[in-house]
């Protein structure tokens, strides 16, 4: 089997190994692949694997050998899948490899905007403590959860994993998804929107979820709420969201998301007040990373022995 990574740096930039995939077949692995490279990168390819380079239609009639694609990642809309499955080609995906890295990384973020560690951090290097005539002091509110409500959208692993943490801060614990199933917890979004002291995304991009978080529901609501989003950056109308930090609508944010990765510098979050980014690394620890390679390799095995597995199309 000829295997072609297209995109391997970002899953591993040489701390981590690909022998678990490189046992299966004749491996080549590529940093980053442009569009216009997929064709003749994987010319001779039987299984391509991809985290972010795009294997659009066009890509895949360009690959007559091709009779895989696997994702690094959950989430697989750089693939056609349509197009995939017209050729019978399977797609599969790499799902809850990275929950618990998530999970914390939500936690460091609404601990961010409530603590503002990072920024305390930055004032005491910058000589603020050492000119300061007091024992401390403090920039802004710091913020206590016990007894606050914390609101999720979607309630998959990653969502309940981040409301065990929640209730162990003391924590009321409310949230959304599609089949309520008679949970008194289950809301409805505005309701979710309204009552959530910190608001936080767990939830896939779909047509109807794409710009879930728009202006008229931040307007729902409070003025001192957080809200957070390790999920998809679509999810968020960030025109929007900037405009409802830049006049204290609400009280801060904190993404690990945006709608285009890297963002260009027009981007409106880059400049709004109370706004804490981190460049998509919520799920990109070591453990999680050795991880995805393993599921991606068990994937692969499994398809050649004929019965493949975390098929998405």
């Amino acid at each position: 089997m000829r295997i072609v990574i297209l995109d391997g740096l970002t899953t591993n930039p040489g701390d981590v190994s690909w022998e678990p995939v490189e046992r299966l077949g004749s491996l080549t692995v590529f940093d980053r692949t442009a569009p216009g490279d997929v064709a003749a990168r994987a010319a001779d390819a039987d299984v391509v694997l991809t985290n972010k380079a795009i294997v659009g239609r066009e890509q895949i009639a360009a690959l007559p050998r091709l009779k895989y694609v696997g994702v690094l990642a959950t989430g697989f809309n750089i693939v056609d899948v349509a197009a995939a499955r017209e050729r019978g080609i399977p797609v599969c995906n790499v799902p809850e490899y990275s929950t618990p890295n998530v999970v914390q990384a939500t936690w460091a973020l609404i601990l961010e905007l409530a603590n503002r560690v990072g920024h305390h951090d930055r004032t005491v290097h910058e000589g603020h403590w050492a000119a300061c005539h007091d024992f401390c002091y403090w920039h802004g509110d710091l913020v206590e959860l016990a007894g606050l409500t914390l609101g999720i959208v979607g309630h998959g692993r990653i969502g309940r994993g981040v409301a065990v943490v929640g209730r162990a801060f003391g924590m009321r614990v409310i949230h959304h998804r599609r089949q309520g199933g008679g949970d008194p917890a289950c809301v409805d979004l505005d309701t979710l929107f309204r009552e959530s002291d910190v608001l936080s995304l767990h939830c896939p991009l779909t047509p109807e979820t794409k710009g879930l978080v728009d202006a008229r529901r931040l307007a729902l609501m409070k003025p001192t709420a957080f809200l957070v989003n390790t999920a998809r950056g679509p999810l968020v109308d960030e025109a929007a969201l900037a405009a409802a930090l830049n006049v204290g609508q609400i009280a801060g944010a904190a993404v690990d998301v945006l709608s285009v990765e890297p963002p260009p510098a027009s981007n409106p979050l880059l400049a709004a007040k109370n706004c804490v980014i981190t460049p998509h690394v919520a799920w990109a620890t070591r453990d999680a990373r050795r991880r995805l390679i393993d599921v991606t390799a068990a994937n692969l095995a499994a398809f050649a022995a004929g019965r493949p597995q975390n098929v998405v199309n």
